[in-house]
């Protein structure tokens, strides 16, 4: 990832495109995955969702973004502009480091959450590609630092709002394939 201002997300779901393609692009089933807003599959459609503000850091709920692009049932391009100060801020800001958000198991300190974000959209990634026959190639130094801050919480990975059962990898497999199976997919 050479623009450290640009997120790609590939993400495979084991559901036809056209459902998952619904999914994406009508306004009330994004609402319920992600955050509501007033999406429109037009290219160029700004349009506003709202969440939950996070004052510890700096997240007022409001996310700008834009429809860059996309080809129907494939691919997807979607710019979100506002969060991205926001987020750097707190992120570059000590005093946030340690400010308690809610998560799935509690609360935990910002900096973690923050790191978990970034997990998150490492894996997704993959999956993203594979859903739409794309690129599904890795950073590999992003695999192996985040595999290994992953193993030593492999039983707490397995629970219901994480990951699944590991999958044996392959004979031989490379590491990104490794890493794949350890969070529970079928590379």
């Amino acid at each position: 990832m050479s623009d450290p201002t640009t997120i790609e997300v590939d993400t495979f779901y084991p559901h036809p495109p056209a459902k998952v393609w619904r999914a994406l692009t009508e306004p009330e089933l994004i609402a319920q995955w992600l955050m509501p807003g007033d999406f429109r599959l037009e290219v160029g459609h700004r349009y506003t969702m709202e969440s939950r503000a996070v004052a510890a850091t700096g997240f007022s709920g409001m996310v700008q973004a834009e429809v860059l692009g996309f080809e129907e049932e494939k691919v997807l391009r979607i710019a979100w502009r506002e969060i991205g100060t926001g987020l750097a801020e707190a992120i570059d800001d000590p005093a946030c480091a340690d400010a308690q958000l809610p998560t799935p198991v509690g609360l935990m300190p910002f900096a973690e959450v923050a790191g978990a974000l970034s997990e998150d959209v490492l894996i997704h990634t993959w999956d993203l590609a594979r859903g739409t026959g794309g690129d599904e190639r890795l950073d590999q130094e992003a695999v192996a630092h985040v595999f290994e801050k992953f193993k030593p919480m492999d039983e707490a990975l397995r629970q219901p709002w994480a990951f699944g059962p590991k999958v044996p990898p392959p004979p031989g497999a490379d590491l990104q394939t490794e890493f794949l199976c350890f969070v529970g997919r079928r590379p």
